[in-house]
């Protein structure tokens, strides 16, 4: 039993998961031409509401169905699993690792598919960083039980820079958990989604201010 487990989202908390997406559409539209491009991510977005998480692979899958033909996709493939993801690290993302280690055990916990999203998290650098601590589900908000068994504690903070996840974990921990909102990345900016659901414990602007003295009185009170 831990006294506090911090527990921390990568896409857009971590990793500016949406410069990722930029530079894919960058090299989809300079390899494959607009159209391509355009069908790539309509594909991603339809297996994005089926499922409910992002998975690259999976729409590369299904957009090669459509190109059995054409070659260059292996190469759109290899762009994918050889990204450097180290360079797409928000500034002080290692530190604040560092840093909250001091106090209490941190965890990656993630949602995303089986293979693309722990190749993400251990290209960047973020597996190491935590010591193998990585949890990476469908839905994670569904799975604190899980959460729980494997690293149970008396209190949670939990690091997301979507306002859905925080407030689905404070309606099941209640005061077990601190949320603290991360505002970097297209939905920490979302006004519909702002309104929709209650304001976290704690926000702050980038993920580095976690390091500061201000952050560390917020999270004791």
């Amino acid at each position: 039993m831990s006294a506090t487990v911090y527990l921390l989202d990568v896409d857009n908390t971590l990793l500016d998961n949406d410069a990722v997406i930029d530079d894919l559409r960058r090299y989809l539209f300079e390899h494959f031409g607009a159209e391509c491009e355009r069908r790539y991510w309509a594909i991603f977005e339809d297996i994005l509401r089926e499922l409910g998480y992002a998975d690259y692979l999976g729409a590369l899958q299904r957009f090669r169905v459509e190109h059995p033909r054409d070659p260059h996709l292996l190469g759109m493939s290899i762009y994918l699993l050889h990204y450097p993801f180290a360079d797409r690290l928000y500034p002080g993302a290692i530190d604040v690792i560092a840093h909250l280690s001091r106090r209490g055990r941190v965890v990656i916990l993630s949602d995303g598919d089986v293979v693309f999203q722990p190749r993400k998290v251990e290209q960047s650098g973020l597996w190491a960083a935590v010591g193998g601590e990585v949890l990476i589900y469908i839905h994670k908000e569904q799975m604190l039980d899980d959460v729980a068994r494997r690293y149970p504690a008396d209190r949670y903070v939990m690091v997301d820079d979507k306002v859905r996840i925080l407030a689905g974990m404070k309606a099941a921990w209640r005061d077990r958990v601190t949320t603290v909102f991360v505002r970097q990345g297209h939905y920490a900016h979302d006004p519909s989604l702002l309104a929709a659901y209650a304001p976290p414990d704690v926000t702050i602007e980038r993920i580095a201010d976690l390091q500061s003295t201000d952050a560390d009185d917020r999270l004791r009170r």
